[in-house]
Formats: structure tokens, sequence, C-alpha cells
């Protein structure tokens, strides 16, 4: 039962789009671009359902039958476009999940909406596929195309849509949701921010999860005790991560709050804007021993393993890389 206000931050993209349907300047096409988890598909549902909404205000009245049939997702005139391979938008998939409907007129509402999700695993055969319907679309119908990169996306696809980027969420409205919405303590708040660096969605998906004590306590450990460590333990001590059902990335991130964390106290000798305050001891510890060099090319090389782990790399020649670099460090 969303609202345009449960969007958090994204106050442009909010204001563009429903400032569009109050003007009745719909266009037939938006691309929505953002990290993984940070709210495209929940801006793209609202969006759609409002569209759809038979009141025809600015905000869904979650009331009507068009409205309800949007959040059971079974809306007639709300498609999403489906894949059959997990890591490939094929041509084949566009073909039959928009080319050969398009032409048929919306069953019972204004528009017929296409949400494209993941839009850059789209194979080039697929979003030519795609342009051909983009340059010349029916009046009633309008894409919503979601990405996490425009980067690989055509030019010609770009230059036919109305371009949305999303911005980081500010701190202190991210604190407000958690907290108060969630319900969150405060100390696990402060870890989901810093960790999350503006991300809704991971920061939601630490607070609410389960393990969350258990995922710190196990990071924090294998931080601790690393360089006393060998390279098989450590590995087997990683291999403990897939228990979780936790995104290794989202694990990489909070070893990455904790080295900065070094790296401040090592800057200012002061422990009052540190995340993991109550982690001091180590933190001093560690500052201490490190350059400003090694901790830095710590925080360098976690980035860099995520970055890795998303392209697909090996899993373990990635990590230990990684946890060479930091037992070097």
């Amino acid at each position: 039962m969303a609202h345009f206000s449960d969007i958090i931050g994204q106050e442009n993209m909010k204001e563009q789009l429903q400032g569009a349907i109050r003007q009745n300047k719909v266009s037939h096409a938006y691309l929505i671009h953002g990290e993984n988890r940070a709210g495209k598909e929940f801006i793209a549902k609202i969006f759609a359902k409002t569209l759809q909404c038979e009141q025809k205000g600015d905000n869904p009245c979650n009331e009507c039958h068009s409205c309800h049939q949007a959040d059971s997702l079974n809306h007639p005139d709300i498609i999403f476009v489906a894949h059959e391979k997990p890591n490939l938008i094929g041509v084949d998939d566009i073909r039959h999940g928009i080319n050969d409907t398009v032409m048929i007129k919306p069953y019972s509402s204004p528009y017929k909406i296409y949400i494209i999700q993941e839009a850059e695993k789209m194979s080039p055969q697929a979003q030519n596929a795609l342009l051909k319907t983009l340059e010349e679309p029916p009046a009633y119908v309008v894409f919503l195309i979601l990405t996490n990169s425009t980067d690989i996306l055509l030019s010609t696809i770009l230059s036919r849509c109305v371009v949305l980027h999303m911005k980081p969420v500010r701190d202190d409205a991210m604190r407000d949701y958690l907290m108060k919405e969630l319900r969150v303590p405060d100390y696990r708040a402060e870890i989901c921010i810093a960790f999350a660096r503006g991300n809704v969605g991971r920061a939601k998906a630490l607070a609410s999860s389960e393990d969350f004590d258990k995922i710190r306590n196990d990071a924090l450990s294998l931080l601790k005790n690393i360089y006393d460590m060998e390279i098989v333990e450590i590995m087997e001590a990683l291999k403990r991560i897939k228990e979780f059902g936790f995104d290794i990335s989202d694990y990489l991130d909070i070893m990455a709050v904790w080295y900065r964390d070094v790296l401040l106290f090592k800057a200012t000798n002061d422990m009052n804007h540190l995340i993991f305050r109550d982690e001091i001891q180590y933190i001093k510890k560690v500052a201490g021993r490190s350059a400003y060099e090694g901790i830095e090319d710590v925080i360098n090389a976690l980035e860099k393993a995520k970055n890795r782990l998303a392209s697909n790399v090996n899993y373990e020649l990635t990590m230990e890389l990684l946890l060479l670099t930091i037992k070097e460090s």
C-alpha cells in the first residue's frame, strides 16, 4: 500500500515523476539508474500503480481495483518482462515479452506499462529489438527500464528515455527511517548507515537480518585474528559467510567500515566518531601497527574484491588475494 511519500530520499525523482502525472506529460520511456537494491523496482511499482489508478491523482489511492491488482502483482496492464536465463536477457525475451504484445491495447487501464528489470543484462540483439519499439511506440505504452549500469546500454536507447539517476540517501533520512519505521536500535542503525553508503535497500537488508549480530561478530573476529591465522584457516572462516545466506559484498562492506574506523582513528586519535567504538582497543592496536598506505591498500582491496566478485571472478582466488593484502598490510 505504498505512496510516493514512502520512497526514502530521491526528492528530485519523485517530483519529476509526479509532475509528469499532474501535467499529463508522461513520457513513453523512463530509465531508472541506481545501485543494486537502491529501490528502483519500488519506485517503478509506485509510479506504475499511480498511472493506472482509477482516481487519476499524483499518488495511488491504494483502494481502487486497479491499485489492488498492482499491489498483488496481478495487474493485466503492468507487465514485468521475464527472462529465462538468470544472467542474460535475450532477443527472444524482448520479442515475446514486449514486441509480440505491444500492439494489443490495454485491457482496462489508460496505459500499458512494461517494466524491464536488470536491463544491463540485455544482449546487443535484445537491445536492438527493444529499440525498434522505443522508436515508434503506441501512444498508450510506457516503458520503465531499470538498470544498475548505463555503460553497456546503447546510446540510442538512452536518448529515447527520460534518464533518472538515483542519488545516495542522506544519513539523517536513513537514520530516521531505520530507527522510526523499522525500530532499529541506534548502534545497529549507525553500522547499517555506514556500510550502506546511501543505499536504503542495503541498510535495510542488514538491519532486518536475523543474523545481524552473528554476521557482525564473525566479521570482526576474523579481522581481529587475521594476522595470527594461516590462509587455510581464513578461507575456512570465509566459507561460513555463505551459511548466513548473506551477500558477500555486504560482508566485505562491514570489513571496510571497520578499516575506515582504523584510518580515522589513526588520523585523529579520537574515538567519538567511530562506528565500532566498542572495538576501540583492537582498532587502536591495528592503527598503531599499520601505515596510512597499508590501511588505504586494504580499503581499496576490499572494493576491488567486490567488483571482481560482481564480475563473476573466481571466489576463492579473489578472496585469497584480498586476505593476502590484509595480512601484508
